[in-house]
């Protein structure tokens, strides 16, 4: 990386931030979500561009074997991920990104990146580019298998946990996973067509605005300095926007994690959101909710939004 023309940082222009509100009122359904979209929608760029590269960069350079990993076998994917991510941002965003020859600029912070011969590894580069977590699954016999990710936004897990493991056994404490998403996640996986995108979104609600999060599961204790007086204050709606989309050589899936921690009252000034949001917490299984870790908090959040005009 060149810092050659310094930093023309337009944060000003860059849109807001998309508030993502996937919970549903109703009972509570173990499904895939997937709506389609189109190939240049892989990547999100807003306001939040300029802190959140930071962070990755940080993370990157002080804790790169927490964030990045790759098993041998998965190099042809990953520079078509690198290949994937400039292309979307090229046609995406032509007033923020530009090449010439191999050399892309990021007008938004100033660097300036050989992409045929990059100074690290070229997955790598892609999530020095974008504010998404990149996945690269292989479709083995044995099911879809995570080979490689920078992952600088974990929703408390650790990447060298995972890598090398098959969707199902990744998933195994996830609740009703196995027996009502594993088939259908593997399917789907073996189907998808290349030049496709598919999003999806997930939710829950934390107590700690962090992107980067890799403990925190599972917790049941309750919280009593979270109360009805406080929750909306102390609390924060997680949502992962998800993609997937097949990677048209190496026939690897690419899926994007873009994580988004909003501050309870933007969400809850939304008509409608309380009511939906206490309904959707309602719901939520008792594993399932303690998956999540809403019990150290639960009581506390549902009587601020019953109480709630």
């Amino acid at each position: 990386m060149e810092q050659a023309m310094g930093s023309q940082t337009q944060q000003d222009a860059l849109p807001a931030e998309a508030l993502y509100l996937p919970f549903e009122a109703g009972p509570h359904r173990m499904i895939m979500g997937l709506v389609a979209r189109r190939p240049d929608e892989l990547i999100e760029i807003d306001e939040t561009y300029p802190a959140e590269m930071a962070q990755r960069r940080a993370l990157l350079a002080g804790r790169h074997p927490e964030v990045f990993a790759a098993r041998a076998g998965s190099d042809l994917a990953r520079r078509e991920a690198l290949d994937c991510v400039v292309a979307a941002l090229l046609a995406r965003h032509p007033a923020w990104f530009t090449r010439q020859g191999d050399r892309l600029s990021n007008r938004l912070t100033g660097e300036e990146w050989d992409t045929a011969y990059p100074p690290c590894d070229p997955l790598e580069l892609a999530g020095r580019l974008v504010p998404e977590d990149l996945c690269l699954i292989e479709p083995t016999d044995a099911g879809p298998v995570l080979q490689a990710a920078v992952l600088c936004a974990p929703t408390r897990w650790r990447l060298h946990e995972k890598l090398g493991r098959p969707l199902a056994d990744i998933h195994q404490p996830v609740p009703l996973y196995a027996d009502q998403l594993a088939a259908p996640v593997d399917r789907f996986m073996r189907h998808l067509k290349p030049n496709k995108l598919t999003e999806r979104l997930n939710w829950s609600v934390t107590d700690d605005s962090a992107l980067f999060q890799l403990e925190g599961k599972h917790r049941t204790q309750p919280d009593p300095t979270i109360t009805a007086a406080n929750a909306a204050s102390r609390l924060f709606l997680r949502v992962e926007r998800q993609t997937l989309s097949r990677l048209p050589s190496s026939g690897f899936v690419l899926f994007t994690i873009r994580v988004h921690s909003y501050p309870m009252p933007r969400v809850l000034a939304q008509p409608g959101a309380a009511a939906r949001l206490a309904e959707a917490l309602r719901a939520l299984p008792p594993a399932m909710a303690a998956y999540k870790s809403l019990p150290p908090f639960q009581h506390a959040l549902l009587a601020y939004l019953d109480g709630l005009p």
